[in-house]
C-alpha cells in the first residue's frame, strides 16, 4: 500500500481520543498546523520513547501552531492509561479497526523475526492549516521523531 501523497487533500476523519471524545481532522482546518502521527501499541519502549519526545516538546509545537495526533490501534482505555503513566500531553486517538491508518497508507505487510502479519507502519504526516499534506514521514526513528518533525516544520511552514 502506498503511503498518502504530499499535495494531496489529507483524508479526513473522525477518531474517539483517550477521554472518548470524538476529534474530527476538519476541527483544525484553518487553525492549525497537524502532526498525525502513527504508532503501533501503546506502552512498548519504542512508542513509549517516541511519545514522551513528542510530550516534552509540546511548547515547541504550540509556538510553531501546530496539534500532534497519535493513532494507533489500541483502545480508548489502553490509551488512558498510557496517557496517564507517561504524562502525556498531547491528543491520542484510537483506530480500533485501522481504517484511518489504511487510508493513510500506514497499515501493511511487515515482517518480524521470519513472521509476517499485518500491522501499523511507524509513520508520520505533517498536515498545513489548508488541509494538504506537506510532508511525509515512511520511517520514523522513535528516539528523535519530535526533533526531526520540529525542524522540518520550522524549516518549511
Amino acid at each position: 500500500m502506498a503511503f498518502s501523497e504530499i499535495g494531496t487533500a489529507a483524508t479526513d476523519f473522525s477518531l474517539v481520543n483517550q477521554r472518548g471524545e470524538k476529534v474530527s481532522l476538519t476541527d483544525f482546518r484553518g487553525k492549525k498546523n497537524v502532526v498525525l502521527y502513527f504508532y503501533p501499541k501503546a506502552m512498548t519502549p519504542g512508542c513509549t520513547v517516541q511519545a514522551c519526545g513528542i510530550r516534552d516538546s509540546k511548547d515547541q509545537f504550540d509556538a510553531l501552531d501546530t496539534v500532534v495526533m497519535a493513532v494507533s490501534p489500541d483502545s480508548v482505555d489502553k490509551l488512558i492509561k498510557f496517557e496517564d503513566k507517561q504524562e502525556l500531553n498531547f491528543i491520542l486517538l484510537s483506530d480500533e479497526d485501522h481504517q484511518v491508518t489504511e487510508s493513510y497508507g500506514a497499515w501493511d505487510l511487515k515482517k518480524f523475526m521470519g513472521r509476517e502479519y499485518m500491522g501499523v507502519l511507524r509513520s508520520t504526516f505533517i498536515i498545513g492549516k489548508d488541509g494538504l499534506i506537506k510532508h511525509v514521514m515512511p520511517k520514523v526513528k522513535t528516539k528523535t521523531h519530535h526533533d526531526d518533525a520540529l525542524a522540518w516544520i520550522k524549516e518549511n511552514l
